[in-house]
Order: C-alpha cells, then structure tokens, then sequence
C-alpha cells in the first residue's frame, strides 16, 4: 500500500511572473535528491496535474527525492503565454533554482513528458542532471530546434520511455535522438500516447532507475 505523498503548493516568481507549483517534500528523512518533472503541452491540455507527471513524480518522491512539478506559463495559476518551449525552459529552469536554493549540493534528476521531455532536454543545456527520463518527448515540438536530433546534454544514464502504438509522438523520433548517443528506448508493447493502463509499467520503470541512482549515490 503507498504511503503518504505530502503536496504542498507554492507559488514563486518567474520571468513573467507567478509559476504554480506543487512541491512533494520527505519530511521524516534528508532528501537524497531533488527532482524536477515537466508537464505535456499546454496548448493540448497539459498540466502538471497530468496523470503521467504525477505518476514519474511518485516514483521520485518514493526514492527518497524533494520533488516538484509545475505548470508553465499560461497554465493554472501560472501568469503569461504560451512561448513555443522558449519561455517553457526558462520556467522550468527557475523551478530548478528555487529547488536547488532549498536544497543544495544534491544531485538533480530531470523527467517530462512529451512537450515537458523536450523542454527538458532544451534545459539540460543550461543544468547538469544526475539522471533523467524522458517520456515519448516531442522533440520536433521545440520551435527553436530545427530537428530530432539536435539540443540536449543529456547524461549518460538517460532513459527514454516510448510507447509502440504512440498515436501523436512518432516512436522513430525516440529511436532517431538516442540512436547515436547510446541511449536505451524502453519501448511499451501496445502502449499510446497516454499510456492508458500502462501507468504503473511507468512508475515501476522509473522507480528503478531512481532507486539505482540514489543507492549508487551513497
């Protein structure tokens, strides 16, 4: 049976103002890491209450991480427009720096979902991540890339989750990005876009990784 998830919400300041965020936060142990996941694209109705985000933000809470999601601009209760994932991966980025301003020195784990992977890829030029999960990103979503194959630093113990009957996000996509940089696809036999009652192959996928990490860690 899980236990307890603490969800505190939080508003902080962003570059055009408030980002609405939810913080999950261990309060009986010192956090391990800290966690960032981004949400779907808002113009579909993503946000950071997305069913998908809120299971990969378990996992990590799970693992012993101060996780946090967050909506981007123009979502909920976060202030200005849609930016095309520009202004998105400063949103994210802010989030990562008033996390990291509550705990320092610890390692950061990064994960998004279709829209959120590509914009964490875009971040992860800017951050250095530990670990990071990317869920049937949409690469070709970032108006400021001009293909799948460019942007990103992603460390090596990258994984990508896709799902083979993926609808909106091409699974060649995933494959073309990570083929020559060695990173594993984990594809799910049957899955969609949404990954419609496949979501605890995705909690047990990211558990694993994150429970690795930090194991490896200490």
């Amino acid at each position: 049976m899980a236990g307890p998830f603490p969800n505190a919400a939080a508003i902080i300041q962003g570059e055009v103002g408030a980002i609405e965020l939810r913080a999950h936060v261990p309060d009986r142990i010192v956090p391990r890491a800290i966690a960032v996941v981004a949400h779907p694209h808002p113009l579909f109705g993503g946000t950071m209450d997305n069913k998908i985000v809120t299971t990969i933000a378990r996992a990590f809470y799970d693992a012993d991480a101060a996780t946090y999601r967050f909506n981007f601009r123009g979502v909920g209760a976060s202030e200005g427009k849609h930016d095309e994932g520009r202004g998105e991966t400063r949103d994210l980025l802010t989030v990562i720096a008033y996390a990291q301003s509550l705990h320092p020195n610890l390692p950061l784990w990064l994960a998004g979902f279709s829209f959120g992977g590509a914009v964490t890829l875009a971040a992860s030029e800017q951050v250095t991540a530990a670990e990071m999960v990317l869920v049937a990103p949409a690469f070709q979503r970032l108006s400021t890339w001009a293909n799948a194959q460019a942007g990103g630093n992603a460390p090596e113990t990258t994984i990508i989750i896709h799902g083979e009957k993926d609808e909106t996000v091409p699974l060649t996509d995933s494959l073309d990005w990570a083929r020559p940089r060695n990173i594993p696809v984990v594809v799910v036999p049957d899955a969609d876009h949404f990954f419609h009652l496949r979501l605890h192959i995705i909690k047990r996928l990211v558990s694993r990784l994150a429970v690795g990490a930090r194991d490896a860690a200490n």
